[in-house]
């Protein structure tokens, strides 16, 4: 007995984490792997300017990205349930990633990060992979819009080589904004003239070739030119002291203070992690006609975010512009993924040092160009022009509240109001209609004498309770009946107001018929009590049948 529960619950497990590396490597052969590695090289050339850029963006030391990709990117390539997911720092995490750090330093990054992972893999084991789908389209497309612009603002100092006033305080969006109005006097035009030079090339390369990355292209030119005019423009390593050495292992010192405290940035961390990995696995699964695991999807992006922060990254998650550089490029399997971090490795410990020529107008422009790639304003746009009033308000609100505010806010407010615009939708569209003889001709139904018929639409719940209560019984019927056939759903609230009505009815000799109660309706009525206090013989299976009760009584 023992050892048939133990198999059971060996079933269950494999059943909820299963690795795609290991179905994907029963038929690999020489020209699967020779597809991978050319893929892995190239996905590892596009991350490698993004990685840097995306570490900067999000206040930390530029190695730390290339520490994420590579850590994070191998784990879940390793454990992952998608076969072609590359994962990564990617600039949904930079705000919140920024104020962390502002906040609470390294130390309470790598925290929030170990925490999120931990938040991930619980999300995995409980099987909350299709749980994502619940948070609605128009708080993802806000939040992402609020982001892309939070990522604008953030880089206008290193766009414009402003020199902000001596004590200015510029963590948050709008403090930064408001830094970059006051100090707009120090432009350096020079630093302007970079930076469009690198816009230019990150706009028209890709119509040139889409093999080399034109990040890279941007970074090379950028360090030339600086070098060979000796322009004046802050560079990398005039600002950041560059680290070669491979990431290291280090456990933080955790106070329950702490964790109390990140917990809110931790959860957010999750919940964005999940959406763009499990978002990342989707696309990726049309264009290589695969099924992925979401599941383990999020157990393996749990333990590449506690891997990540114990070797001094950033959060990480499926980066959906790498995965489809890494499709196209031919790779199959997550043996590409692993190639990505491996070689990744070795640029960091062979050229990390010439990461600090590179000039921050280079990366302010690198760093546009993410944010206008996944800003999604045609969606914004074309969501403000089709969608119902309730979704536009969500949708701005969460924008406004991402820029304004931060990304906890935003998120926390969304879907609050969500909630609630979706109660109030519900409850517009419930109603009770009452059969009259003179419009129940075209349903070719005779309604005895002395009887009432009310027919329920929509689901009744706390907010539609009013409805139920609301319903007027005429002098002298001697039968209700109740017809049910369209409530999906029944909570407690509008069970009591049902059995308001019931009551009432019972106090003057009225029967009352239940017609066509659906099985959730059921199941809450026989729950309750209710059902054996009305009686089996006053349910009726449809309403021919309820009628036809109404008539013998």
């Amino acid at each position: 007995m023992k050892e048939g529960q133990r198999s059971l619950r060996l079933h269950i497990i494999t059943k909820i984490f299963e690795p795609k590396i290991f179905s994907s490597l029963k038929d690999y052969n020489l020209k699967k792997l020779s597809s991978d590695l050319i893929a892995g090289i190239i996905v590892a050339i596009i991350a490698l300017p993004l990685s840097i850029a995306l570490a900067i963006a999000s206040g930390v030391a530029p190695e730390k990205g290339l520490y994420t990709a590579i850590v994070a990117g191998f784990i879940i390539s390793f454990l992952g349930g998608s076969n072609v997911n590359i994962s990564g720092p990617t600039a949904a995490f930079a705000t919140i990633v920024a104020g962390i750090v502002a906040q609470f330093g390294t130390q309470g990054l790598v925290i929030a990060t170990i925490m999120a992972g931990i938040m991930l893999i619980i999300m995995g084991v409980l099987k909350f992979g299709s749980l994502i789908k619940y948070i609605p389209h128009t708080i993802t497309t806000g939040f992402t819009s609020g982001i892309a612009l939070t990522i604008v603002i953030g880089q206008l100092k290193d766009f414009m080589g402003l020199t902000f006033k001596e004590g200015t305080h510029a963590v948050e969006t709008m403090e930064k904004l408001s830094a970059v109005a006051n100090s707009i006097s120090t432009i350096n035009f020079s630093t302007v003239f970079v930076g469009l030079i690198g816009l230019l090339i990150l706009i028209i390369w890709p119509k040139i070739s889409k093999k080399i990355p034109g990040s890279l292209i941007a970074v090379i030119v950028g360090v030339i030119v600086v070098k060979l005019f000796d322009i004046p423009v802050n560079t990398i390593g005039d600002l950041y002291q560059i680290s070669g050495a491979a990431p290291s292992f280090s456990v933080p010192n955790v106070e329950f203070v702490t964790i109390k405290e990140l917990l809110p940035s931790a959860f957010t961390i999750a919940i964005l992690a999940a959406i763009e990995s499990l978002l990342s696995c989707v696309v990726s699964d049309g264009m290589i006609n695969d099924k992925h695991n979401s599941n383990t999807e999020l157990i393996a992006q749990g333990a590449g975010n506690i891997f990540s922060g114990l070797f001094g990254g950033i959060p990480a998650t499926g980066a959906i512009a790498r995965t489809a550089a890494n499709v196209k490029n031919g790779g199959r399997t997550p043996i590409a993924g692993i190639v990505h971090a491996v070689v990744l490795l070795l640029v960091l410990v062979i050229l990390m040092p010439y990461a600090a020529l590179i000039p921050m107008p280079i990366i302010a422009a690198i760093l546009f160009m993410v944010a206008y790639n996944m800003c999604e304003w045609r969606e914004f746009v074309k969501i403000c022009k089709t969608a119902p009033k309730s979704d536009i308000i969500v949708l701005v609100l969460t924008f406004i509240l991402t820029v304004v505010f931060d990304l906890v806010v935003a998120i926390e407010f969304g879907m609050i109001v969500t909630a609630f615009l979706f109660i109030k939708r519900m409850s517009d569209v419930t109603r009770i209609r009452t059969w009259i003889d003179e419009e129940n001709d075209n349903r070719l139904k005779t309604i005895p004498e002395n009887t009432q018929v009310f027919e329920f639409d929509g689901p009744m719940f706390f907010a539609t309770s009013d409805i139920i209560s609301s319903l007027r019984v005429k002098e002298g019927t001697k039968n209700v009946i109740l017809r049910m056939r369209n409530i999906p759903s029944l909570d407690v609230s509008a069970l009591d107001a049902l059995k308001e009505v019931y009551n009432k009815c019972r106090e003057k000799d009225i029967t009352v018929i239940f017609s066509h109660v659906n099985n959730q309706p059921m199941q809450v009525m026989k729950k309750s009590g209710f059902y054996d206090e009305v009686g089996d013989v006053c349910f009726a299976k449809n309403i021919d049948e309820a009628l036809s009760l109404a008539n013998n009584i």
